[in-house]
Parts: C-alpha cells; structure tokens; sequence
C-alpha cells in the first residue's frame, strides 16, 4: 500500500492518475487531517521521526471528485488514515437515460428521481439564500418550470411559517406524468396546481402571471429555444415587479454522486463557456428591464433577479 508523506500534490495526481487508468480503486495512507487544525496545506508536521505534508479532508475530497471517485475512509487512527479512492460508475447516471414511450428519463422510475438535492449542502444552501433575497414571504403566485417531485416547493415550506405558506398559490408543471402525481400526491392542498405539459407549449394553459417564477436545471434542456422561453417567460408570465431565480447546472450526476463542472458536447472534461454565455444573456435582458440580478452558488449557479421599477 501506498504511504504519502512528503510526495507534492504534483506528484501525488501524477501517481494516482497512473494507477486508476488500471486499477478500480486505490488504498493509501496519508496523515491523518484531524491531527491538528491551525495548519495549511502544504505545511510539513512531523511525527517522532517522520515528516508529513499536512492535507484537510477537503483537499482529498476535491481530489476524488476530480478522479470520478468516491472517497471512503478504509481505517484510521491518531496519525494515519488509510483512504480509499473507489472508481464511480460513470454509466450510472441518467444523463444515460433513454426517454421514450416506455421510459420516462425524469419519472417516478428513473435514476434522476432518486436525486435529492435538498440534501447537497451545495445545492441546498444557495437556494435558500436565493428565496430569502427574493422576499419569498411576500410571493402570492409562484410558478415553477421543470417542478419534477416537487422538491423545491418543500424548501419554500421549510422556510415560511405555515399561515403564509397556504395563502401562497403554487404551480408546477412538468413533461414527466408520474413525476406529476408523484408531486400531486406530496401536496394535495388546494393552493397548489401541478400540470402535465409540454414547456414549449405554455400558452395553452392560459396562465396568470405569477410574482415568482422558479426553474431549476430545466430551461436549458435540448428541447427547448432557450434564449426566445426565457424572454417569454418575462414578458408574459412574470408580474411587473416579480422575481425570478433560474438554477443553471454546473455540475454532473454520477453512481449518486454530485460531480463539479459542466459537461459541454465533445469535451471529455468540464467545459463551462455555454454556461456562462447562457447566464450571461440572462443577466444582462433582466438588468435591461430594471432587474437587480445576483449570480451566486457553484455546483448550481443561481440566478435571482428583484425588480427595483419605481
């Protein structure tokens, strides 16, 4: 088994980048990161006569999600840690997924729908900050493009004392009919409205316009005219002094877990220049109309605009 003691981070990616080209996983002891904590990486801590260059738990966490790996701590005692770097399974995801007739690639059924990103600190974190800077306690009418299970409504519950929560009117819609009755079923009060329903086509539901709009990971999907929806959706689904939070991946799904970086089409590694260029174009048609735009989060990139019309 590998031991690292004074071997540079350099050396380090350059060995293990060696071994995982044929190895599964990979066993190695480091020193372990809980030893002390008023220390930086890079900084040499000696043990009797053996010298360590001293890495957090973060810094070898990083390095497994820049491998594809999972990182699992195989033992550990006062001074060493024995880590595991184990392969993920990268044809566990569904961005593999086949969506047909018979498979639904978002439904009650897919891999997609065992994702909770109301459980990634990193997703989590900056939408609740998101809502918070939108004034969510003073929204009547919330519409949310690409509600899937519903789970970003279930945050806005956790934040809102329940006498506000059900005054507020909420509207999912979504192309994916057991996601739907699956969010039907999680909240069945009468101030929510879940629909079927092909985004393209948003102007046979003949809907009000709302003073939050809400879309996750969704208005950049292949099967939508991203830059001619979203313009839609200010002019003619958005109140006048309504907000919006747009929530655009920069991140991959891959064997459960959340992997940094935007995945662009023939690009074997994060390629995030569509990304940006995508966020950008919003950013800028908001602050044009009198939008306050923030651009905050990193596995997700949140965008929040607030009016600030007189």
């Amino acid at each position: 088994m590998k031991k690292f003691t004074q071997e540079t981070m350099f050396e380090i990616i350059s060995y293990l980048e060696k071994e995982l080209k044929e190895k599964d996983e990979i066993l190695f002891e480091v020193l372990n990161p809980d030893i002390k904590i008023d220390i930086y990486a890079g900084e040499i801590y000696q043990i009797e006569n053996e010298k360590f260059i001293y890495r957090s738990y973060k810094s070898w966490c990083d390095l497994a999600e820049l491998f594809f790996c999972k990182m699992l701590i195989e033992s550990l005692n006062k001074n060493i840690v024995v880590l595991k770097f184990q392969k993920l399974n990268r044809f566990d995801s569904f961005h593999n997924d086949t969506n047909d007739e018979k498979n639904e690639k978002y439904g009650e059924e897919s891999t997609f729908f065992r994702i909770n990103k109301n459980e990634e600190p990193a997703f989590l974190y900056s939408y609740m900050k998101a809502l918070i800077n939108v004034k969510i306690e003073e929204k009547k009418n919330i519409l949310n493009l690409g509600i899937n299970k519903a789970d970003e409504f279930e945050v806005i519950k956790e934040l809102l004392d329940e006498e506000i929560f059900k005054n507020i009117s909420f509207t999912g819609i979504d192309y994916s009919s057991s996601a739907i009755e699956f969010a039907k079923k999680r909240f069945p009060s009468k101030n929510f409205n879940f629909y079927t329903h092909d985004i393209n086509k948003l102007a046979e539901l003949n809907l009000k316009k709302s003073d939050l709009i809400i879309s996750i990971g969704t208005l950049q999907s292949s099967s939508l005219n991203f830059k001619l929806l979203f313009m839609d959706l200010v002019q003619n689904y958005l109140e006048e002094k309504g907000s919006i939070i747009l929530g655009f991946p920069n991140c991959r799904w891959i064997d459960g877990e959340m992997i940094y970086g935007a995945k662009a089409p023939n690009y074997s590694y994060s390629e995030q220049s569509i990304l940006y260029k995508d966020v950008y174009f919003c950013k800028k048609y908001l602050q044009q109309k009198k939008y306050r735009v923030t651009i905050t989060g990193k596995n997700y990139l949140f965008l929040t605009a607030t009016s600030i019309k007189q």
